[in-house]
């Protein structure tokens, strides 16, 4: 692992910034965007949808939006006062029909830089909008962002060797998938980002999607990534518990037993699979919480799930 950070590291000291960052409109000035495909998303020439944001509720807050039908999909980030050399992408979910995402940063990712660490948080594209590659097109939009957040950390304090992934929901299906996945190239290189590696430092997944299989898979999901009637093979390939593999890195699980959305066997499944793999994997199931809780409990107090992150994070070194 030492030799692969190394290289990262080297790789890294010699890439170019990312493209130039653009403040998004009305944000506080440590939140910032850049597009993930400056030059265009791969394997669209099919696509004929038109991307769309909407309030997730009519007359509420301005920034909790959603987009549907993504087509430029990109990345925020959010620095800390100072930084601990670590970075986080975040993923959002959706069920892959939206991405429940706003421009102007959240909650979580503000908590994050807090602790000092760069907070990124990624939009994506969705699998049944035409794009080419189908099933795995949100995660050619994780394995480019991860690699952009490497290219760009030498200039933002942060090590390249020590960016981990967090996804919720279906964001979570695309952090599991970036997690296992990262020795399958899924997209021709565009520039010399595209030289560094994949692999996350560490993972964390919240009440997540993880297998096409019955009965435990998530209906809405499985549909939008592979339509009506998937084979079982298309089931499996999009399975993340089926493709551990033996140096995935440290994964933290959180859900809740009484999740009406996602079936909680989901997570179970996930920790199953890289316990069969010896990986550190460390998992919360709470009784009751039901899906998409977030930063804060009931009481106002940081939950104990993102309390517990941050000491796997921490105990993992992620950060000090």
């Amino acid at each position: 692992m030492e030799t692969d950070r190394r290289a990262v590291l080297a790789l890294a000291a010699g890439m170019a910034a990312l493209p130039v960052v653009a403040r998004a409109q009305n944000a506080p000035s440590a939140v910032e965007t850049v597009d993930l495909w400056p030059q265009g998303a791969p394997g669209g020439e099919k696509v004929t949808v038109t991307e769309q944001v909407i309030l997730r509720t009519p007359g509420g807050d301005p920034n909790d939006t959603a987009f549907l039908n993504v087509t430029k999909p990109w990345l925020t980030m959010r620095r800390p006062a100072k930084p601990n050399g670590a970075a986080v992408l975040m993923i959002p979910g959706g069920g892959y029909v939206r991405v429940a995402v706003g421009k102007n940063g959240g909650p979580i990712d503000a908590w994050l830089a807090s602790l000092g660490i760069t907070a990124f948080v990624m939009d994506y594209r969705l699998p049944a909008d035409g794009w080419e590659a189908g099933p795995d097109v949100a995660l050619q939009d994780a394995q480019r962002a991860i690699r952009l957040i490497r290219a760009r950390a030498p200039s933002l304090g942060v090590d390249p060797a020590k960016v981990a992934v967090i996804g919720f929901s279906a964001g979570g299906h695309v952090a599991a998938r970036l997690a296992t996945q990262y020795g399958r190239e899924t997209y021709a290189p565009v520039d010399e980002a595209d030289k560094l590696p994949t692999r996350p430092f560490a993972a964390g997944l919240f009440y997540p999607v993880i297998t096409g299989t019955a009965p435990y898979a998530h209906g809405q999901s499985l549909k939008q990534l592979l339509g009506p009637n998937p084979t079982d093979a298309q089931r499996q390939a999009v399975s993340a518990e089926q493709h551990v593999p033996a140096d995935a890195p440290p994964t933290f699980i959180a859900a809740a037993a009484d999740d009406k959305v996602v079936p909680v066997e989901n997570s179970v499944l996930m920790w199953q699979a890289l316990r069969a793999r010896k990986i550190p994997v460390e998992m919360h199931l709470q009784e009751v919480g039901g899906h998409g809780f977030g930063l804060k409990g009931p009481d106002g107090q940081i939950a104990p799930s993102m309390l517990a992150l941050d000491v796997f994070f921490r105990r993992h070194g992620l950060y000090a």
